[in-house]
């Protein structure tokens, strides 16, 4: 009896028990529906493998695969004010920051590094849309320029890449003065003859489409990124008329002069590079080191 309930029994039930499957092994394509292998979505950076949809990406896994061997050094960005008005909705504004930084593992929406791609060395911003939707406050504000001003000390390009759903509203006033600060910080590279590059995600809007996102010397965009002021929601409820299929959508801005590009993720380290070799007189880029030649035999 103790042979049968203590071994028997144990291994029938381990035949029929249902094997606990770990979590977010699998992700949902929200394009085209397609059930994603996590590490698959990881190694082709959050682009659908079934039909090409662009993910949301964050900074440093952005960075990652965007600067030479995922090598690059982080900037300080001076910490602002917390919780300059004392806001309160439905939470404290310390809290919703608290609860954003517990979430992402970050201090806060942008990050900035310098580093080489493509050999290539340059300053890059990076907005994380999953910060409380990439809200630009006064942290950003203070990124952007920081970035500018690392930038023009070492006379290195910019690069930026936004996602953000607008100001944030916690900050009021403070959140919409950083739409003529980070201006007046472009301007700086624009004195110094530096090129400036900006690189519109999935969604960029808001006030941030009314500054330094529209603002780049050159233009490019992820395919499908919504890029606008006012959502196309609230622009078809205000006039009362449905809009062009796709309007807002990167290729709808490329097609009418919005836009210089539109760039797959995975091609926009080669063409960065290429675009910033260009406007600052350097040789072409080089995509691979080929070996030294052999020695020449010495006759003997």
């Amino acid at each position: 009896m103790n042979w049968i309930t203590n071994y028997v029994r144990p291994t029938l039930n381990s035949f029929f028990t249902k094997r606990e499957m770990p979590e977010n092994l699998w992700e949902k394509c929200p394009s085209c529906g397609t059930m994603l292998f996590h590490r698959e979505l990881t190694d082709n950076q959050q682009v659908c493998t079934s039909c090409g949809h662009h993910m949301a990406l964050t900074p440093r896994a952005r960075f990652a695969a965007f600067f030479d061997g995922g090598l690059y050094q982080e900037l300080d960005v001076p910490a602002p004010v917390a919780d300059p008005l004392q806001f309160r909705d439905q939470k404290k504004y310390p809290d919703r920051m608290k609860t954003a930084q517990k979430n992402t593992g970050e201090k806060e929406a942008m990050l900035v590094a310098e580093g080489e791609v493509l050999r290539t060395r340059l300053v890059a911003v990076a907005q994380d849309f999953s910060f409380m939707g990439g809200s630009m406050g006064m942290y950003v504000g203070n990124a952007i320029i920081a970035a500018c001003e690392h930038a023009v000390a070492r006379k290195l390009p910019l690069v930026l890449f936004s996602a953000a759903g607008g100001a944030r509203m916690q900050e009021g006033i403070l959140s919409l003065m950083q739409m003529p600060r980070t201006t007046v910080a472009i301007d700086m590279l624009r004195e110094a003859g530096l090129p400036y590059i900006v690189v519109l995600t999935d969604p960029t809007t808001g006030g941030v489409t009314a500054s330094y996102a529209m603002l780049g010397d050159v233009q490019i965009a992820e395919p499908g990124a919504l890029i606008c002021f006012a959502g196309p929601r609230v622009i078809e409820q205000t006039i009362r008329e449905t809009l062009p299929e796709g309007f807002q959508r990167a290729e709808y801005l490329l097609e009418h002069g919005m836009l210089d590009r539109v760039t797959p993720r995975k091609e926009q380290r080669a063409e960065i590079a290429t675009i910033l070799r260009m406007l600052t007189g350097q040789s072409a880029v080089v995509h691979g080191d080929l070996p030294p030649p052999d020695a020449p035999v010495q006759a003997g």
